[in-house]
């Protein structure tokens, strides 16, 4: 399937967020340093793009907010546990023909994922839609048209991006969409936050993410274990983009190279519930 133009600037921009992190030479651990780029889209307190520092292998990451303070909006890019736990999560804006592989490794390890969906997904592709309810997990909310959600300043407007997909979702399904939302980019603001906080909403960032999604410059199968079995901690949200053909072929390896580990995956519906915030 071929890609929608604007579609993939949003990723690109996406990788000026992802694409900080390095391997520290001398001590090796993982580091993250701030490009000029993403300084320039930090251009306020109030809009701010999500970035993780990686401080020792194995070890949460910190974030760019922390987990008490995203917790005041109903927000996590983390769960605080030293419990061998994952929380698996997709991204998807296009199929590109790799969510077969996709959920059938997932049903292979019994490992329920949030699909976090934008509008042309899900009208584009409403079977995989009902085999990822049918297989039990969860269909998150990614926005219909995968907009920089900071620059929307009014409710209406906001509200109007997450309803179009909960719309399509109930039309499908025939069942309300579970209010969780990922921030299209992983850009935000305290107000978006309030916001969706104030529809019911859950907030999602993550604390484990690689460059996955260039279609003419996948990761190696070597590459993506480097990153996501170096980086795997404790209480981690996961972020994989559906589109990637690595992630498909590595998968169910990669499950299984976890499990080894002595981590378990768990639901984004039991992180929530354990972080209740709502006011």
């Amino acid at each position: 399937m071929k890609y929608n133009p604007k579609y993939i600037s949003l990723l690109k921009l996406s990788a000026i967020l992802l694409g900080s992190f390095v391997l520290g030479s001398a001590t090796g651990k993982l580091t993250s340093y701030l490009t000029q780029e993403q300084q320039a889209i930090q251009t306020s307190a109030e809009s701010a793009s999500w970035g993780l520092s990686f401080q020792e292998e194995g070890k949460r990451p910190v974030g760019n907010a922390s987990i008490e303070e995203l917790a005041q909006y109903n927000a996590h890019y983390v769960k605080d546990t030293e419990e061998k736990v994952i929380y698996l999560t997709f991204d998807c804006g296009y199929e590109n023909g790799n969510m077969p592989a996709i959920l059938d490794a997932l049903k292979k390890h019994s490992a329920p994922a949030t699909f976090f969906v934008v509008g042309n997904f899900i009208s584009d592709q409403p079977e995989l839609i009902k085999r990822m309810c049918a297989e039990g997990h969860t269909v998150g909310n990614h926005t219909f048209t995968h907009p920089d959600m900071s620059k929307i300043a009014t409710k209406e407007a906001f509200s109007k991006e997450l309803q179009q997909v909960e719309d399509a979702y109930e039309k499908i399904t025939g069942t309300p969409m579970t209010k969780f939302y990922r921030p299209p980019q992983g850009i935000y603001s305290l107000t978006n936050l309030n916001m969706a906080r104030e529809m019911g909403y859950h907030t999602f960032f993550w604390s484990l993410a690689y460059v996955d999604w260039y279609q003419d410059k996948q990761p190696s199968h070597e590459e993506a274990f480097e990153k996501l079995l170096g980086r795997i901690h404790p209480g981690a949200i996961v972020l994989l983009h559906s589109t990637s053909k690595t992630n498909a072929e590595v998968l169910d390896e990669l499950l299984g190279k976890w499990e080894e580990m002595g981590y378990r995956f768990d639901t984004l519906t039991n992180l929530a519930m354990k972080n209740p915030k709502s006011k």
